[in-house]
């Protein structure tokens, strides 16, 4: 059985429109697939709609991105409640500080001798939110850099000239945010930056799961991942991180092992979770 719980599309910043997305699964065998697009929840109906013709378990998702002093910490939520008007307005503040964040870029690259066109960075992302991808892909598009990778590594990556912060959620507030909305906190791909030194206090903040099986997990972290899930009764998830088009992890849909066993907890913990009272939030901006 072939499972992924982590993948991205055309309403952030993957290549597949939903339900291409969800076509693309179905045609690797995948049966279970959460989508899971970074502070949207805008693809949902149409992949939902495109698993129920398809036969594939389509799970309703968001990955919120996280800032912690030493980097970038992902949370991703699986079966959030989207009618929550208040879940809405917050992901729409986050998309505007993402846009907002992309023109800056965009200025900064003007003023490093590597001009793109805001309006064409816009166009690349079309009805999605606009993320750094976007302006990577101006960035290649313009033939200032060879590749996607290029461009992270050597202007808009955390460390590059170019490089703008964003509307600022913590790892805490993201958990928060997604019990409120009904949703299951899962911290995503632990080993990008060594990130299991948080797990105790993400714990006593409420988190729900940890994401132990992802492409950038050499087999020894998979196994003290598992361990640490063990260690402090963590739900365990697992998916590509799928993007498509050489992003991210460039691997297909479906092709990281997650084994079946981890869908009952998930399901049974889901169906337990209501959502509650809107966090209230102190978002900080920089």
């Amino acid at each position: 059985m072939r499972i992924d719980l982590h993948t991205h599309t055309t309403a952030s910043d993957g290549v597949l429109a939903p339900a291409a997305l969800v076509e693309e699964a179905r045609r690797w065998g995948v049966e279970v697939l959460a989508v899971s697009d970074h502070d949207t929840t805008a693809g949902l109906d149409e992949a939902l709609g495109a698993g129920a013709a398809l036969g594939v378990e389509v799970w309703p998702a968001v990955e919120l991105s996280c800032d912690v002093e030493a980097g970038e910490v992902h949370m991703l939520g699986y079966f959030v409640d989207r009618t929550l008007d208040w879940f809405q307005a917050l992901l729409s503040r986050l998309r505007d500080g993402r846009s907002l964040r992309a023109r800056r870029m965009v200025e900064r690259l003007a003023a490093l001798g590597v001009p793109v066109e805001f309006d064409r960075v816009r166009q690349i992302a079309g009805e999605a939110a606009i993320g750094r991808p976007h302006v990577a892909r101006a960035l290649v598009e313009a033939g200032r850099v060879r590749t996607v990778a290029e461009a992270f590594d050597r202007f808009i990556g955390r460390h590059g000239p170019a490089y703008v912060e964003r509307v600022k959620v913590t790892p805490l507030q993201a958990v928060d945010v997604i019990r409120a909305a009904g949703g299951l906190a899962v911290l995503a791909h632990p080993g990008w930056g060594g990130q299991e030194g948080m797990v105790p206090a993400l714990v006593a903040g409420g988190l729900d799961g940890i994401e132990v099986y992802h492409p950038d997990h050499t087999p020894d972290q998979v196994r003290a991942y598992a361990a640490l899930a063990g260690r402090y009764g963590l739900l365990v998830t697992g998916g590509t991180d799928f993007h498509g088009g050489g992003l991210a992890t460039r691997v297909n849909v479906g092709s990281q092992y997650v084994p079946e066993h981890v869908l009952p907890p998930l399901r049974a913990a889901a169906a337990r979770r209501r959502p509650g009272a809107p966090p209230v939030l102190d978002l900080a901006v920089e």
